[in-house]
């Protein structure tokens, strides 16, 4: 899809001036682009529209031309602009009708490396929006009964993301499993559960594939009782295999990880926390799962809350990370930068526990005063203009 850029340009200025500028200020750039001109027949079908405002006198332009625009395309606008000409002024005065109507909009201008750097991060944005349209995730199970605030509505996540929600009964799950009524073994080693725990992740490849979806959520506690096991092994590998899967029916959580995964290559560790140390902003995330593609090993041991199955105990690379939350209304959004410290391994928490260093130690008072839900998803490297990007994008 990548970046298209369409040109806006007054008539009273030289055309062979304003074309040498052009070179000029779009080479200075070093981006992959597609030049449209002042064709706009296309406009809206790349992963990011960009209207370079060359020169001053193309308000009225602009205003003729957005009716049309807008039968093409609901992306915000994206006004480039160089400053050469008086184009800042006219780009502003026309960011102020796009306002004044409640249309959303941003103006790139600066330097070449920032504004190459923006329209990348508009682009990566654009880019996700499209990978999610048409999207199915899997809710396997009701939501678990603890998660009282951990829900989504069907119809604002199709309008606001294009993703179908779709709900699949535990039992068929149980059904593709296969033996609902497996001995628990004599010993609490995980090992003696491996074989279970790949009966599991059979079965929710089968569902996978089944209905068609790209990710999933699982109501997986019911598994304990079911077959005496868990899906913290299923979940670490489909996750690693490009299939968003999440734990315990969050709904939200699942959405959050299904963007990070469009945004970034990877879903997200599924955590919530388990100590936070307010005046430093430090927190200690801990889940009995991790996708196995973020780690640089594993072990595995029993799920902590019920002592059998196999639990995941995962160990990232220190260095900076991101945490990220979307709620189920897509209303609110939480998104975070620091830095992953160490790995911990105590014995009364989930098996991987990270301890994480934010950047503003003010915003762990969030997670007292107004979290969204209790699960958050931790990603590798320095996300949070691109996450904030992507949030601001949602009508």
């Amino acid at each position: 899809m990548g970046i298209a850029i369409y040109t806006l340009t007054s008539e009273l200025h030289d055309e062979q001036a304003v074309e040498a500028v052009t070179k000029d200020f779009l080479n200075s750039l070093n981006l992959e682009f597609s030049f449209k001109g002042n064709c706009y027949d296309d406009y809206g079908s790349h992963a990011l529209s960009v209207i370079y405002v060359r020169t001053g006198g193309t308000e009225g332009l602009f205003r003729r031309l957005l009716p049309r625009l807008q039968a093409l395309s609901s992306q915000p606008f994206c006004l480039l602009t160089s400053g050469k000409s008086n184009s800042l002024a006219a780009s502003m005065e026309i960011l102020s009708y796009l306002r004044q109507h409640a249309i959303k909009g941003e103006i790139v201008h600066g330097s070449a490396d920032y504004i190459s750097r923006r329209l990348r991060l508009l682009a990566a944005v654009g880019e996700a929006r499209g990978q999610l349209r048409g999207t199915r995730l899997g809710i396997i199970g009701e939501p678990s009964d603890w998660l009282i605030a951990s829900h989504a509505d069907p119809a604002v996540v199709s309008q606001q993301l294009g993703i179908d929600l779709v709900s699949i009964p535990m039992h068929e799950l149980f059904e593709a499993i296969g033996e609902t009524d497996v001995a628990q073994p004599q010993s609490s080693s995980p090992q003696d559960y491996l074989p279970g725990a790949e009966r599991i992740y059979d079965a929710l490849k089968t569902i996978v594939s089944r209905h068609r979806l790209s990710g999933f959520t699982l109501r997986c506690f019911d598994l304990l009782t079911a077959v005496h096991n868990t899906g913290c092994l299923a979940l670490a590998r489909l996750n690693s295999e490009g299939i968003v899967a999440g734990c315990e029916g969050d709904v939200p959580t699942l959405l959050t990880m299904t963007v990070v995964k469009a945004l970034t290559g990877v879903s997200g560790f599924q955590a919530n926390p388990a100590h936070i140390d307010i005046e430093n902003g430090e927190l200690l995330m801990a889940h009995c799962t991790i996708p196995l593609n973020m780690v640089e090993r594993y072990e595995f041991d029993t799920h902590f809350e019920s002592g059998i199955g196999v639990g995941i105990r995962g160990f990232m690379k220190p260095g900076a990370v991101t945490l990220f939350k979307l709620s189920g209304d897509l209303q609110r959004s939480f998104v975070a930068e620091g830095t992953l410290l160490c790995s911990t391994q105590k014995a009364d928490l989930c098996r991987t526990q990270q301890v994480i260093l934010l950047n503003d130690r003010g915003q762990a008072s969030y997670f007292l005063s107004d979290p969204i839900g209790n699960h958050h998803v931790v990603v590798p490297g320095r996300q949070g203009e691109l996450f904030s990007l992507f949030t601001s994008s949602l009508s």
